[in-house]
């Protein structure tokens, strides 16, 4: 992404702070728990299991936040293209993700100041939050987690969608019509502009699915406890959710390299050897390659253009971007 710009437009920013987000989530979540079920212990002391358990808080609400995010730009670019354009800069992308890891941080600090505790969880060879201790902070810390932080944007994804396969359902009969009546090239236009958002909408939805179907187990072994049933729980019935729930994180990157054109084409240019992989031909990594070239001579020579003109046309458009 860093190296493509024809891929830097702002709702990609919000795949690449989802990417960040499972990276981070990988390098502090699995090197730690193997070590520990070889030890078949947690080893790295109290101060350790709370940062643990700590990050993986912060970069799973992170995640989720941002699949919450990715679907309601969906949603906006397709039920409300004239209303969006322009309306979602690099800026404004990158300060909608500093609101989400804040919000993300508000939910994973209160165990540091008593309200509920990261503890060993399981099989004692990972941590998390305290949802085992029936008591009336723990569970209240529970109940408000699940709602603010996989209820409420779940909820606002499936909302998202409902909408989306509405819109996308008239808008594909009514242009198929006129376009078949009247041959129009700008209608033409439009339709691949809205098959082309359809197929990313279909590849967030899938990343989507499963993430709720990773983190349900989890969810389900945390409700039984806070009803007060933690009696039933076996150390495996905490532990294994737990897995499923963090493995999540190798979803995404899968996804999105081997459903996504672009993102395939991009790999195989940057990344030779993945090509045969990814069933991207050399053809297609160098016709790639000249592209974001050319792309790039032709922004340098409009900008030095644009510069000799009046200074509020100094800048490209963020919907070229975009569209290109």
């Amino acid at each position: 992404l860093c190296r493509s710009r024809s891929l830097q437009t702002p709702a990609n920013i919000f795949i690449i702070n989802l990417a960040i987000s499972d990276f981070l989530m990988s390098i502090t979540q699995s090197p730690v728990f193997f070590t520990n079920s070889l030890r078949k212990r947690w080893i790295f002391g109290e101060k350790g299991c709370e940062l643990y358990a700590f990050c993986g808080a912060l970069f799973g609400i992170t995640s989720m936040i941002t699949l919450m995010v990715i679907a309601l730009d969906r949603y906006f670019v397709i039920t409300k293209p004239l209303a969006s354009v322009g309306v979602t800069s690099k800026k404004k992308a990158l300060i909608i993700l500093v609101g989400v890891w804040l919000y993300s941080l508000a939910w994973s600090l209160p165990p540091f100041f008593g309200w509920s505790a990261y503890v060993p969880e399981g099989l004692l060879t990972s941590c998390s939050w305290d949802y085992m201790t029936f008591t009336p902070s723990v569970r209240a810390y529970t109940m408000l987690l699940f709602c603010f932080v996989f209820f409420i944007p779940l909820i606002a994804i499936i909302y998202s969608y409902v909408f989306i396969f509405e819109a996308i359902k008239k808008a594909n009969k009514s242009i198929q019509m006129f376009g078949s009546k009247h041959g129009n090239k700008e209608f033409q236009k439009q339709y691949q502009r809205m098959k082309n958002e359809w197929k990313m909408a279909k590849i967030a939805l899938i990343v989507i699915l499963l993430y709720v179907i990773s983190w349900s187990p989890y969810s389900v072994v945390a409700l039984v406890a806070f009803a007060g049933y933690s009696h039933v729980l076996t150390p495996y019935m905490n532990s294994i959710p737990a897995v499923i729930a963090k493995a999540s994180v190798i979803h995404n990157p899968i996804i999105y390299a081997i459903s996504h054109p672009k993102y395939r084409t991009a790999i195989a240019t940057h990344v030779p050897c993945l090509g045969p992989l990814l069933r991207v031909s050399p053809k297609d990594s160098r016709s790639f390659s000249s592209y974001a070239s050319s792309r790039r001579a032709t922004v340098t020579s409009q900008s030095s253009e644009i510069s000799g003109l009046q200074k509020g046309k100094r800048r490209l458009s963020s919907l070229s971007d975009s569209e290109s």
